[in-house]
């Protein structure tokens, strides 16, 4: 199922880490996700959804992000909506809409930008790794003439 290329992720698939959870290392997702728990690291998704049991000690990035719980770091998206309950320490970088509702705790900057910097794509899930191998082909003496972000690195 994870490694198994012929099963293309939906972009309506919604992931839950729930409250029993905790993850200490970068997320990448093409749909949803919703936190319950605790992450430590950064998260980057389309839509993630931080419940008021939720926690994430590192930078958010998405096209819609919701704080209902406790963010420490930073958060660039789309649209963005800190909920009643939502603790931010970190500053907030947003290019549509920034919505804070009556209680909202923010400890940040916050600040408007004219483009959307999503780094989400149709293949982001494997742009990561082919990035590492350019990254270790350099360091064991390969040409960087002989390699771009186009090539494909075989053995």
């Amino acid at each position: 199922m994870f490694g198994d290329k012929k099963n293309k992720l939906k972009d309506s698939e919604r992931s839950l880490i729930s409250e029993t959870v905790s993850i200490e290392g970068t997320i990448n997702s093409s749909g949803a996700i919703d936190i319950a728990g605790l992450v430590k690291g950064p998260v980057i998704s389309k839509q993630i959804i931080v419940r008021e049991t939720g926690s994430i000690t590192g930078s958010i990035e998405g096209d819609h992000v919701e704080i209902h719980g406790h963010m420490d770091g930073k958060i660039s998206g789309g649209d963005v909506v800190i909920g009643s309950a939502g603790t931010v320490k970190g500053d907030i970088e947003f290019s549509n809409n920034l919505k804070t509702e009556n209680g909202a705790d923010i400890d940040g900057y916050i600040k408007k930008t004219n483009v959307a910097k999503s780094k989400l794509s149709a293949d982001f899930l494997f742009s990561k790794s082919k990035d590492k191998e350019e990254k270790k082909h350099k360091e064991n003496g390969g040409s960087e003439a002989n390699l771009n972000k186009d090539s494909e690195v075989l053995a």
